[in-house]
């Protein structure tokens, strides 16, 4: 059908295919830097922010060098982070241990991703990007040399057995110079494109894992303002990659979540029971019992890191964010390192007007070398709790300089 449907088409120096915080990183860097070119992005939820879920504590510095306003104006959740607390739980007990240095938060901000976006989408917007909400990309364009030129929105009204409806409108087609894709962990352009070019020959199989999180409203008192919470341990065993957050917002409200690495070997666990079973534990319970449940939410998180990072360059196209597998794992961040991607795709855009060069550019710069520098301390917990722990010990000791790289496996 897609090839006999006659096509509305728009034209644009570049498209980026995500509203999170690379993609709108990149289109507000790219407008600063040159803005006599035309960029739009695409983002698939009804309203920017709306799909955008994350912990989120966010280390400020990349924010600071993009839109160093940000702080006269902060988003609406936007809290100190005062003091950090890690601990190792038991089915009934709690012990303490000292905070692992990469989650010092320390000038560090509690904030909601999804007030941010929407904060980052208005500066682009400002500086003449065109964001398209609610429109999805269905398909990447080719040209006859088989570079990418662009995006396919999906069609409207198209009926349960395929064909159009009454109200069908097909969906135009977007073409651009330079199409980036910023879709998140696992978007569908992304694994087309990853396919199509075989992007991953040369990488680990990337490991993922899924995140919870809820928004409580508390009683009085309970609250201890800019408190960042860290668990492992019970209720996953000792071969079970995972632990939860918890982080002590203003006026009596926490965020409350739990991630559990996919690549579990017990076919048993319920992730999402896993997280039930957290929020009884004696020390949450008591913090949480008398309070309201206000939101929740889930995703998934590329969580493989150096080792599995795809190349991200492609003829006519690039991945930036978690698309390309920019997050940091063992300090539990992710929006900086997308920020940090999507700057730099456009410092590299800005300079060289094509994406080769990006995916060397990306792997030396302070974004790559973060990454490089903890490869080492995921992967080891797959030989269990305490082999994992002393080796997070080690690594960071010894600043991942150690001669190897442990492998991450398809589970």
């Amino acid at each position: 059908m897609s090839q006999s449907v006659q096509r509305d088409r728009m034209e644009y120096d570049v498209v980026v295919v995500g509203a999170g915080p690379a993609g709108l990183a990149c289109a507000i860097r790219l407008k600063q830097l040159k803005p006599e070119l035309s960029v739009c992005i695409l983002e698939k939820a009804s309203a920017v922010g709306a799909h955008a879920l994350s912990g989120a504590v966010l280390e400020p510095g990349p924010l600071d060098a993009l839109m160093p306003e940000w702080r006269q104006s902060p988003p609406a959740v936007c809290v100190p982070a005062k003091r950090d607390e890690f601990a190792l739980l038991t089915a009934t007990g709690r012990t303490r241990l000292p905070v692992p240095p990469q989650q010092h938060n320390d000038g560090n901000f509690i904030v909601s991703l999804g007030l941010l976006t929407p904060q980052l989408a208005q500066k682009a917007e400002s500086l003449g990007v065109d964001v398209f909400a609610g429109f999805a990309g269905a398909q990447a364009l080719f040209d006859a040399h088989g570079a990418v030129t662009g995006v396919q929105i999906g069609d409207m009204g198209i009926e349960k057995n395929g064909e159009p409806g009454p109200n069908y409108a097909p969906g135009p087609e977007v073409h651009a110079r330079v199409t980036v894709l910023a879709e998140g962990c696992r978007g569908s352009l992304t694994k087309q494109l990853i396919r199509r070019y075989a992007l991953d020959r040369d990488a680990d199989p990337q490991t993922y894992g899924l995140g919870f999180k809820e928004l409580w409203q508390l009683p009085p008192g309970r609250v201890e303002t800019g408190l960042i919470q860290h668990t492992i341990g019970w209720p996953l065993d000792n071969h079970t990659y995972g632990g939860s957050f918890l982080y002590h917002l203003a006026n009596d409200r926490a965020y409350v979540g739990y991630v559990v690495g996919l690549d579990y070997a017990d076919p048993r666990l319920k992730p999402f029971e896993a997280f039930q079973q957290f929020k009884h534990h004696p020390s949450v319970r008591a913090l949480l019992e008398g309070g309201e449940l206000v939101s929740a939410g889930a995703r998934t998180i590329s969580a493989g890191g150096w080792q599995s990072t795809p190349r991200l360059e492609m003829p006519g196209a690039l991945l930036i964010g978690d698309a390309g597998g920019t997050l940091n794992v063992p300090k539990i961040k992710g929006i900086h390192q997308a920020m940090r991607s999507g700057m730099l795709a456009a410092d590299h855009l800005a300079e060289k007007g094509s994406p080769k060069g990006f995916d060397a550019r990306w792997r030396a710069s302070p974004g790559g070398r973060e990454l490089r520098k903890v490869r080492n301390i995921k992967p080891a917990f797959k030989r269990g709790l305490w082999f994992g722990l002393a080796n997070a010990a080690f690594e960071t000791a010894t600043a991942g300089l150690a001669p190897w790289t442990l492998r991450n496996k398809a589970a």
